[in-house]
């Protein structure tokens, strides 16, 4: 599969870096970014509405033709794609699927904070009443 090259935005692979503080809590830093090109849509239908119900919204899905990228290898790296190169990425890649030449990975959108957005941050009914 080939790429249309005017559907590609630049995006720059930022590979995580975990470490520990004084106290031994885990700490997850990002290393420098490297410029990428890919094609990301954000995620929809049926299936995706079915496996992230309420934070469909939250995830995108990204094409990738290149050899930066690794199943298996890359998973949970920073994906900076609407913040500038030096920031904290504002996404961060959930799965990779190998085809034979190309990648679909599944972005999920990062918290201000470092946290994803998980389902437990999400307000509860009583909470928005």
């Amino acid at each position: 599969m080939r790429l249309k090259r005017s559907d590609l935005v630049a995006v720059f692979l930022r590979k995580r870096i975990v470490g520990h503080d004084d106290e031994l809590n885990e700490t997850i830093t990002y290393g420098d970014g490297q410029k990428l090109m890919m094609n990301v849509q954000p995620a929809s239908g049926q299936v995706a509405a079915e496996l992230y119900g309420e934070r469909l919204r939250y995830f995108a899905n990204a094409k990738y033709v290149g050899s930066e990228i690794k199943e298996n290898r890359n998973e949970l790296d920073g994906i900076c794609l609407n913040v500038a190169p030096e920031d904290n990425p504002d996404y961060r890649i959930v799965a990779i699927n190998t085809y034979s030449n190309h990648l679909n990975m599944t972005l999920e959108r990062i918290k201000q904070d470092g946290e994803s957005r998980s389902k437990r941050d999400e307000p509860t009914q009583s909470e928005t009443r």
